[in-house]
């Protein structure tokens, strides 16, 4: 069991690390080439509104949770809206093509545009009333692009050294807590049997939506995995609702995502993003069961 725990560590954070360098080098060469300036221009500007954009970039953005979190640096520290930003981190791993495709070929799909419509609502919605009640000054300092005259674009060959430069500097300060993340979803995801998520899950009792919801988020469910799981705990009995609970739960708010959103949000802005994606889980996971 410890050694299959090891696996599963190395496993996890080999794919977040790669996951995460990657993204923030995409994201350093775009800042680079056309400058935070015009990404913050661009995002705020024009007849679409922000939000509605960061919604679009959202949806055709296939990462998985931990994977938004450079690209949600970037926005910041670009000086994108605060609304415009979080709508962007609640869409990206829960309104991509790939979990949509996988809801619908589990569920259905008119289950899928149901699911669609009630989460591209709140992705617009909650970030809103965050904005209302003030959840901006519950970011922490974010660290802000030098400011100045930039220097002309040297070719991708050249900028990228830069690049990884920069993602290896904004990957630092979330290290430790993607590696307290990863070791705890690890462990759990080893050491709970599937029998017993089985068990708790498969009768239709009230209480088995919500506890769903939450044992998704320490196990780190990424989308990749998210069609077989669900099959899986389908074939052995386990219901519909529970099932979507578990789903979204692991997918919009993974224990190493949240670990590594605790550097850049303070305790009440991201108690909030976890209260939102649970509520998303367990209200979605009622429906499901009601209709289906």
């Amino acid at each position: 069991m410890l050694t299959e725990t090891l696996g599963t560590f190395a496993l996890l954070l080999g794919q977040l690390l790669a996951l995460f360098l990657v993204v923030s080098t995409i994201v350093a060469l775009i800042n680079r080439r056309f400058g935070p300036e015009k990404m913050r221009d661009w995002m705020s500007s024009g007849r679409i509104p922000g939000p509605v954009k960061g919604l679009a970039l959202g949806a055709v953005t296939p990462f998985c949770s931990c994977a938004t979190l450079p690209m949600l640096v970037g926005m910041l520290n670009a000086g994108v809206a605060f609304q415009t930003a979080m709508t962007y981190l609640i869409s990206s791993p829960l309104l991509n093509p790939i979990i949509v495709g996988g809801i619908g070929i589990i569920f259905g799909w008119q289950t899928a545009i149901t699911y669609t419509i009630f989460t591209l609502s709140v992705s617009l919605i909650a970030p809103w009333v965050w904005g209302a009640l003030g959840m901006e000054k519950s970011l922490k300092r974010v660290r802000v692009q030098g400011e100045g005259t930039p220097e002309p674009w040297n070719g991708l060959r050249s900028e990228m050294p830069g690049a990884l430069r920069q993602a290896w500097t904004d990957l630092r300060p979330l290290l430790i807590p993607m590696l307290v993340g990863v070791a705890i979803g690890a462990s759990i995801y080893s050491f709970v049997p599937a029998d017993q998520l089985t068990a708790f899950a498969g009768a239709n009792i009230w209480w088995a939506v919500p506890l769903a919801a939450v044992i998704g988020i320490p196990l780190y469910i990424r989308l990749e995995t998210m069609l077989p799981v669900g099959l899986a705990l389908q074939s052995a009995g386990v219901a519909v609702g529970p099932i979507f609970a578990l789903m979204i739960g692991g997918a919009g708010a993974s224990l190493p995502e949240v670990s590594m959103l605790a550097a850049i949000f303070k305790t009440r802005l991201l108690a909030t993003f976890v209260i939102t994606i649970l509520a998303v889980a367990i209200i979605g996971g009622y429906l499901i069961s009601i209709t289906a």
